[in-house]
């Protein structure tokens, strides 16, 4: 049984059915779950030490939390310019620039330890972001040959890979810490060597593996289906959102959620700690958090698949409310915080997993990366904003003000979604 894809003006007719076979989009999920794994341990190898290395150069913590922010900046801006060039070459070559983008900036940082230059670290950190970005757009890669009614759990089976990297990597600090002694490296870099071999690794796992490139071969497809119709006109993704009303609540939704959970999550060390929960405690809340972010992608993916995509974002905002209201009502409790942390990664997980198909079925598919580019710009730079805003309000009205605060912005998805209606239009009934 093949990929059903639906050429625009062909829904309903036969003839308009294009067809791609199951063995090949199995193999472009093995390859992109496989990328994932390798460029989540590259990323969760180095984060966490980069802020101890960003303290350590430039001599204050003050400047410890530039890591992250950095990482979140360099990530939004490749989003852009990586969805151009899967537009241009396909997703093969776009992935794997990603990857060696990454794994330069592994290497930048390793040389502003041996240099004992802070800025030098930072541009590291930002090329290290365009893992995060090749991490985001891996998920629209496996919705490219993906059947209409399997492409939220494709494409939330290679979010969820995203797991495993995540959890190997932190292990990897003491490992990491005597291949950089046994290297006459200076200490907290060896985890960077491990992420450069990662990311090394991941670029030639996207190269030679992803043959066929499914967004190619999705094009291909949907060209032989056209029965010689002239080709769409292809839009910058900024036209695709102002003209495109379906486009556009999916990148806001997206947008929206991961703000809410980036600024709240982004805040709890700051408030365990201040109220002597143990580094422990924080740790480990913070990996149940992460947990419900990933671990039960592929559910929310497979309801998404069962019961509709706008059914699965008002679930997600559900999780997402009673997070922010159990941390406004409980912020004394430890429990009760790590309780409101799974159920944020929870929320953010159904939210993100169901926008991300609407966006991918929003559009024809030589739209595609462009709106999957703008798409994760804006999820970037969401959770940038969510995280600078956070600390203020952190310092304004306390944690649990913090969590009253994001409210708001779940009320506007829900809102909008609710005005959207939950059954599907006939126009995304066509995409592909």
């Amino acid at each position: 049984m093949g990929a059903a894809v639906k050429t625009p003006g062909k829904a309903g007719r036969s003839g308009g059915r294009l067809h791609a076979g199951q063995p090949t989009q199995r193999r472009v999920l093995s390859v992109l779950v496989a990328g994932q794994i390798l460029g989540g341990i590259g990323m969760g190898a180095t984060l966490s030490l980069g802020a101890l290395l960003a303290a350590e150069l430039s001599g204050s913590a003050a400047w410890s939390g530039m890591a992250a922010t950095m990482s979140t900046l360099g990530a939004a801006a490749a989003a852009v310019p990586l969805a151009r060039l899967a537009e241009a070459s396909g997703r093969r070559v776009s992935l794997s620039t990603g990857a060696l983008i990454a794994s330069l900036g592994a290497a930048t940082a390793v040389g502003s330890a041996v240099a004992g230059l802070f800025p030098l670290l930072l541009a590291g950190l930002v090329l290290l972001g365009s893992g995060s970005a090749v991490s985001l757009q891996a998920r629209f890669a496996a919705a490219d040959l993906a059947e209409p009614q399997t492409r939220g759990r494709d494409l939330s089976v290679v979010l969820w890979s995203t797991t495993i990297g995540a959890v190997l990597g932190p292990n990897l600090f003491g490992p990491g810490e005597a291949v950089g002694a046994a290297l006459g490296l200076p200490p907290l870099t060896g985890a960077f060597v491990f992420s450069l071999t990662a990311q090394l690794a991941a670029a030639a796992v996207y190269l030679t593996g992803l043959r066929p490139d499914p967004l190619l071969a999705a094009r291909r497809m949907q060209g032989s289906g056209n029965d010689g119709a002239a080709p769409l006109p292809r839009k910058s993704g900024l036209v695709i959102l102002r003209t495109n009303p379906a486009a556009r609540y999916a990148v806001a939704v997206i947008a929206l959620s991961h703000a809410v959970m980036v600024a709240l999550m982004s805040m709890t060390p700051v408030h365990l700690s201040s109220h002597g929960a143990s580094i422990s405690i924080v740790g480990f809340t913070i990996s149940l958090h992460i947990a419900g972010m990933y671990a039960l992608s592929p559910v929310f993916g497979w309801l998404s698949d069962r019961i509709g995509r706008k059914s699965v974002v008002l679930l997600g905002q559900g999780l997402l409310l009673a997070a922010l209201i159990v941390a406004g009502l409980a912020a004394q409790s430890t429990l009760a915080v790590t309780v409101s942390l799974v159920l944020l990664g929870l929320g953010w997980s159904a939210s993100v997993v169901s926008a991300s198909a609407l966006v991918s079925e929003a559009v024809a598919i030589p739209e595609r990366p462009a709106i999957q580019g703008i798409s994760d710009l804006g999820m970037n730079a969401a959770g940038a904003l969510g995280g600078a805003s956070a600390g203020l309000i952190l310092a304004a009205v306390g944690y649990s003000g913090l969590g009253y605060s994001a409210v708001l912005l779940v009320a506007v998805v829900i809102a909008w979604t609710v005005l959207q209606g939950l059954r599907p239009t006939a126009k995304e009934n066509t995409r592909v």
